[in-house]
C-alpha cells in the first residue's frame, strides 16, 4: 500500500477518535490499528514512523507507535 494512503487512513481513524479527548483517542486509534490492520500494513506504518512520521497528526503518530511496538 502506498505511504500516502496509510498516512491518510491512520489520520482519519485518529480524527474519528479525537472527540473522545487525547488519551482515549490515542488508545482507540491504537486499538483499531492492532485489531483491524494486517501485519504488513502495521509494518508499513512502523516504517513511516521510523522515517519521522511526516504527515501524521499527533494522535495518529502516538497511536501508531503504541500499535506497532
Amino acid at each position: 500500500m502506498k505511504r500516502d494512503k496509510i498516512v491518510h487512513q491512520v489520520n482519519q481513524i485518529a480524527a474519528y477518535f479525537a472527540a473522545y479527548g487525547h488519551d482515549e483517542a490515542v488508545a482507540g486509534t491504537a486499538d483499531h490499528i492492532r485489531r483491524f490492520w494486517d501485519p504488513g500494513k502495521r509494518a508499513q506504518l512502523a516504517e513511516i514512523l521510523a522515517q519521522g512520521g511526516e504527515g501524521l497528526d499527533p494522535i495518529a503518530r502516538e497511536a501508531g507507535r503504541q500499535a506497532t511496538n
